[in-house]
């Protein structure tokens, strides 16, 4: 199951390849019902490769209390890294230097120059979320997540609220259609949390 991710980030590259500009380089991990860590518990979490092969990501469902001293736009709690910093997502035609790909167009930043500049429709998090190496495979292995493409819909989504349960649901669906013995009563019952 630990090939999974990078397999998923390749596929969404290879889509993404047919497009000029920098490739997508993301996924977005779906916390599984019975996943405990209260730092991913019912999270959607925007996951791309750094340049220098870590695994970052950005929560995209857990609003927090705080606003942009500037701009007063909302800031999301990232994730438990570094929490005190602040990380951007946001689109751009041309590719910052001190940012990168996670779609076509669209990157992530904690560069100053990236959070500082407003820009219509992007998000703001206070930290991110990492892995050690080889440590998100290892929960893809232990059945943690559900994996999705990324979309620009879906990680530029305000409203967010129900965005766990929606996804969670979506994957149960499309494992129903590709396995009809999950849609017996009692194995539904296992499923749902």
């Amino acid at each position: 199951m630990g090939r999974w991710i990078p397999l998923a980030l390749a596929l969404a590259a290879f889509a993404a390849a047919a497009q000029p500009g920098p490739a997508a380089n993301s996924v977005l991990l779906i916390a599984k019902p019975d996943l405990a860590d209260p730092n991913f518990r019912q999270t959607v979490v925007l996951v791309t490769q750094a340049p220098d092969a870590s695994t970052v990501g950005v929560i995209l469902n857990r609003p927090g209390p705080r606003r942009h001293q500037d701009t007063q736009e909302p800031i999301g709690s990232g994730g438990p890294v570094m929490p005190e910093a602040l990380v951007a997502l946001f689109r751009s035609e041309q590719a910052p230097s001190a940012a990168f790909a996670v779609l076509k167009g669209v990157y992530l930043s904690m560069h100053p120059d990236d959070v500082n500049q407003a820009r219509p429709g992007r998000r703001l998090f206070a930290g991110f979320s990492g892995w050690m190496p080889s440590q998100l495979q290892n929960e893809l292995a232990r059945d943690a997540w559900y994996v999705l493409p990324a979309t620009e819909e879906l990680v530029f989504r305000t409203e967010t609220q129900g965005l766990w349960r929606e996804l969670v649901e979506k994957v149960r669906a499309a494992r129903t259609r590709m396995n009809p013995a999950l849609s017996k009563p009692d194995r539904l019952a296992i499923l749902v949390p």
